[in-house]
């Protein structure tokens, strides 16, 4: 399994080669390159080239895992939206590959379920790439309950770096500048020139420094964010990379509560052009529509079964905001509870631990598809075998 992070993949761009050179994982993102592109498989959670996918598994595999996956059965998270035709690419890459001798998929949601012990929940997970609220009963995901948003980490994360941009902060990637010491303990900036640096590799860069930023000072808002009620909020400092320290105020509060009100995203210059976020729904809408979806009697213990998960259910304060919000809008029956990990560690990787999980019970075992089956009756048999 790979998070949004080190699912990312470098590519020399450049035209001369017959075939693209492939660098994976995040030591090889540190060290710039001339020409190299920057791209995800990903989009919105979903695989979009399996290429690339192939590669990130091989080096798993080979250089990080250091097995052979013709030795182990591989248990798949994947995402709750996943469609029939990516569950069946995935399963013929892995047995055609990488000769694995069993496979299981399983929806992320039910997984991070399991993580905490439970059978059925909603699980809410906010990721680099997207957020999912999806309602799983007895290990299974009610498919049609699940609502998704392309707004998570890294939407975030360019709110951040765009409104900094427009009060004029500079963001200076790491690789373009270099200290040089001219007396001791004192340093000078010395701008570096790379003209062949890609535009993808620079914006990566940045965003890395706009993402620590995130991380390090935001917090959801108490109440719904307003320009006027935060204008006089205390300033936090925060010292970038190339030693110069910046002062940040009401972005701490804006920022995290697109989370709640997407449209917000449209007051923060160089952001407006995002298509459809006036008509995406916050977090409290998405639950409430997700739960509203499933029948009538398990509609409270999905209200009081409400579980965070991913990176960006880390934020500050979101687990508070989200309880109340739900309590203002729920029915009045309902008893609203929150539930998340008081570990961000435990948060962003609940899929992987529920995976752990799943994979160790003795009665698991049974479930597997197996080669046999998998040459016996075609790959579309994994949608029997992982329903």
């Amino acid at each position: 399994m790979s998070d949004s992070k080190t699912g990312v993949k470098a590519l020399d761009s450049d035209k001369t080669k017959p075939k693209r050179k492939l660098y994976v994982g995040t030591q090889a993102l540190d060290y710039r390159r001339d020409h190299m592109e920057v791209i995800s498989p990903l989009k919105d959670g979903v695989v979009v080239d399996w290429d690339i996918v192939d590669n990130i598994w091989n080096y798993a595999f080979r250089q990080r895992l250091l097995i052979d996956p013709k030795e182990h059965p591989i248990l798949l998270a994947e995402p709750s939206t996943n469609s029939p035709l990516q569950r069946e690419k995935a399963a013929e890459l892995l047995f055609e590959n990488y000769k694995v001798p069993a496979l299981f998929l399983a929806k992320n949601a039910v997984l991070t379920s399991f993580a905490s012990g439970r059978a059925t929940s909603l699980v809410v997970d906010s990721g680099g790439g997207s957020t999912v609220v999806a309602a799983v009963h007895d290990g299974y995901v009610l498919q049609k309950a699940v609502a998704t948003s392309p707004i998570g980490g890294e939407f975030l994360t360019d709110c951040m770096m765009k409104s900094l941009e427009s009060k004029g902060i500079v963001l200076k990637p790491r690789y373009s500048f270099k200290k040089k010491e001219i007396s001791p303990g004192e340093y000078q900036i010395v701008d570096l020139d790379f003209p062949n640096t890609t535009e993808s590799y620079k914006l990566y860069s940045t965003r890395a420094i706009a993402g620590d930023i995130k991380e390090s000072v935001c917090r959801v808002p108490d109440t719904p964010f307003e320009e006027a009620a935060y204008a006089n909020v205390p300033m936090t400092p925060y010292e970038l990379p190339d030693g110069q320290t910046i002062e940040i105020g009401a972005d701490r509060f804006k920022v995290p509560d697109v989370l709640f009100n997407p449209s917000l995203s449209q007051t923060i210059p160089g952001m407006e052009s995002i298509a459809d976020s006036t008509s995406l729904r916050g977090l409290p809408q998405m639950v409430i529509e997700s739960i509203n979806k499933c029948d009538v009697d398990i509609r409270r213990e999905l209200f009081s079964s409400i579980l965070l998960a991913g990176g960006t259910s880390s934020m500050q304060q979101l687990k508070e905001r989200l309880e109340k919000d739900l309590m203002e809008e729920a029915p009045q029956a309902a008893r609203v509870k929150v539930l998340a990990s008081g570990n961000s560690t435990e948060r962003r990787f609940s899929v992987w631990i529920g995976g752990s999980i799943l994979a160790s019970l003795g009665s698991f075992q049974q479930m597997w598809f197996s080669k046999a089956e998998y040459e016996e009756h075609g790959v579309s048999y994994i949608q029997r075998k992982c329903p």
